[in-house]
């Protein structure tokens, strides 16, 4: 079973706020913006470009890092399910991975924060994003097992659960975060093995649709 890891693990409004600050713009106004390209079915980075026409998001994110202000997430912005989720899995004898579009710095600090994971891959160090479908062949391989074996979890239609079915994939989508609760597609969400609000859910689900399976 993998995760997504933005919004599915990490709560990002903080993040997403340094970035409005970086910009000089309110938090409101950057995050009614955001929303408004995800109802678009834009890049969220296209978010950038109305307040700074040729933003080059790899260009700030050093800029950030050079003035002592680099991208990051603490202990605090984990979304308070993750933990007893992921170990649950575990004790019940699932490989568990994390597996989402993230910088080398995320996946360091990722790694040091000990998740009850035997995994954690991001786009920076496979060297390949959601949505490609080489991203879920990585995932496949790490699995080691066939892919509709394994669960995919996120809050995105457009960059987890529509990829990871075409790629053969079970998948979960939870409701949380901009696109959780903007992007709608009843065709792809009814495809769906699970639909969470919570991943508290999750532990009891898997384990009684394994004893059904079995």
């Amino acid at each position: 079973m993998f995760f997504d890891v933005g919004e599915t693990i990490v709560e990002e409004s903080r993040e997403y706020g340094t970035w409005a600050d970086w910009l000089g713009v309110p938090r409101h106004t950057f995050s009614a913006v955001f929303g408004a390209v995800i109802a678009r079915g834009e890049d969220y980075r296209e978010t950038f470009q109305y307040f700074k026409p040729g933003f080059d998001l790899a260009v700030e994110r050093q800029r950030r890092a050079d003035a002592g202000l680099p991208e990051g997430f603490t202990e605090e912005n984990i979304y308070p399910d993750a933990r007893s989720c992921l170990k649950e899995l575990r004790e019940l004898g699932v490989r568990v991975g994390l597996a989402g579009n993230q910088t080398a710095r995320a996946e360091a600090i990722l790694k040091s924060m000990e998740f009850p994971v035997d995994v954690i891959g991001t786009s920076d160090g496979w060297g390949v994003e959601k949505p490609e479908p080489a991203f879920f062949a990585r995932v496949i391989e790490e699995a080691g097992c066939p892919a509709g074996a394994i669960l995919y979890v996120g809050d995105r239609l457009d960059n987890d659960v529509r990829p990871a079915q075409e790629a053969g994939l079970s998948t979960a989508m939870i409701k949380r975060g901009p696109w959780g609760y903007i992007l709608r597609d009843e065709i792809v969400e009814g495809r769906c093995l699970f639909r969470l609000t919570s991943l508290a859910e999750l532990p009891e689900l898997v384990r009684d649709h394994n004893a059904l399976v079995s």
